[in-house]
């Protein structure tokens, strides 16, 4: 074929697409155009007309309510922690650092709005301790933490809660579960609730369940605890007062110059929490004494005293001061003791996060400064220094042992300082972890009632909550 030929061909096939492409209408124009989309016109229909991505739902076996009937929820939780020390009772070298582990599974029955029952099975271990007790509070081998019925619901003008429950008041500085600890806290007893609109009140009369190692806790053995606590937001603007009065009883207490006796008395006290102007919140608690323990009259009175303030910016930090006062014992042979009896707290980091001073004969100031660097990692950091308010009196921890003691008198008042700090992580709903670390420099009472080496308190701590999110 010449090349003429093939220029005549490929002219006809050309005539011939355009004769095609000219017999097509307007219309069909159209009607193509928006049945076959251009490729990017293409990708972004199939972007609109997705799906949308389901959101993240906890594990299945976290979702167990889900399949369970509306009127029985159950929820576990399991908490393993590594803490140690060194130096304990400031005396070098008596080093430990061991493990708390802890499993907890609660059910609840909610056969109707005004009637419910809650168990609480608790099984708490300790692991490589060598240094001092391996029982209580470290372990609380398997038993009920909790068993209660309750008539009325926690809106309804009266509930009746009755059995093994915790009692929690305020920031739990003189009542409250203690938690923190390994083995925590529970009353036998029967509580009252009446609501109101401008008051509701508690009445209570309760023993302390004693944790025991190789039979069933139990409550009694001569301690009784009762009292009233109120609530109400009507007695001062953007405020919150609550009025107490609490009574305790209990034997083979230890009084003036070692005497073993019984203990009676009252507290009567009021916490006061609110907002102020200019991004400022404080809380205020004081509390005053009166009894008898063995022999001795008792006289005491605590204060606590806390002013906050959230700053702007990123990072939510807050500034944080406060101080705390507890009575003591001048004079250990004049038949009054003045040593302010805290009751039944939650006392962890309250007054350091090593957990060795305590809110009895004490005076406490702190500085603390909570921000969160990144989102979800909020750090706590704390500077503490205390002083002894009587210098014959002891120096106690934050479960209220005596510590330390010059018998004579002591020539320093001041106890010594701590510097803390604490981070935590919320990894999923039903995971988190902390960790935190607190150093305690000796003052010149703990030089000379102890060797005064220095303190080391280290914790790392995962809690994990199971058949519920959280």
């Amino acid at each position: 074929m010449t090349t003429t030929s093939r220029i005549s061909g490929a002219a006809a096939v050309h005539l011939a697409a355009l004769a095609l492409t000219a017999s097509i209408t307007p219309a069909q124009e159209t009607t193509r155009a928006a049945a076959e989309p251009a490729p990017q016109a293409a990708q972004t229909l199939a972007q609109v007309t997705q799906k949308p991505p389901e959101p993240s739902r906890a594990p299945l076996f976290n979702r167990a309510n889900e399949s369970l009937p509306s009127w029985f929820r159950v929820r576990g939780e399991f908490r393993e922690r590594m803490e140690g020390f060194d130096n304990a009772g400031f005396t070098d070298p008596r080093d430990d650092l061991y493990w708390l582990s802890r499993f907890r599974f609660d059910t609840t029955f909610t056969p109707s709005k005004m009637l419910a029952f809650q168990v609480q099975l608790q099984d708490a271990r300790v692991g490589k301790k060598t240094v001092g007790t391996t029982g209580a509070p470290f372990s609380a081998p398997f038993d009920l933490r909790q068993g209660y019925a309750q008539v009325g619901s926690s809106t309804s003008p009266f509930a009746v809660r009755v059995g093994r429950q915790e009692l929690v008041y305020g920031e739990q500085r003189l009542v409250g579960h203690v938690s923190w600890l390994n083995a925590a806290r529970s009353f036998d007893g029967a509580k009252l609730t009446v609501r109101g609109k401008a008051f509701s009140a508690d009445v209570f009369a309760a023993s302390l369940v004693r944790i025991l190692d190789d039979e069933f806790d139990k409550s009694g053995n001569g301690n009784l605890f009762a009292g009233v606590h109120g609530t109400t937001a009507r007695l001062v603007p953007k405020g919150t007062v609550e009025p107490y009065a609490f009574y305790r009883h209990d034997i083979n207490q230890t009084g003036e110059a070692g005497a073993s006796g019984t203990l009676t008395g009252t507290t009567v006290g009021m916490r006061m929490i609110g907002t102020l102007p200019a991004s400022f919140d404080y809380g205020v608690e004081m509390a005053v004494q009166r009894g008898s323990l063995s022999t001795n009259s008792s006289e005491a009175w605590a204060g606590h005293w806390q002013l906050r303030r959230s700053l702007t910016g990123a990072g939510a930090a807050k500034l944080i001061g406060e101080y705390n006062y507890a009575s003591g014992d001048a004079d250990p042979a004049d038949g009054v003791r003045g040593t302010f009896d805290h009751l039944y707290p939650t006392p962890h980091d309250k007054y350091g996060l090593a957990d060795q001073i305590g809110w009895k004969n004490i005076r406490h100031a702190r500085v603390g400064f909570d921000f969160s660097p990144h989102r979800g990692w909020p750090v706590t950091t704390s500077y503490h220094s205390w002083w002894v308010n009587e210098k014959r009196d002891a120096v106690y921890t934050a479960g209220g042992a005596p510590l330390a003691r010059v018998a004579a008198g002591a020539l320093h008042s001041h106890v010594g300082q701590e510097i803390d700090v604490q981070v935590s992580r919320a990894l999923l709903p039903s995971l988190q972890i902390a960790g935190g670390y607190a150093h305690i420099f000796p003052g010149g009472f703990l030089k000379e009632a102890t060797p005064g080496a220095s303190y080391n308190y280290p914790y790392v701590m995962v809690t994990y909550v199971f058949l519920a999110e959280r």
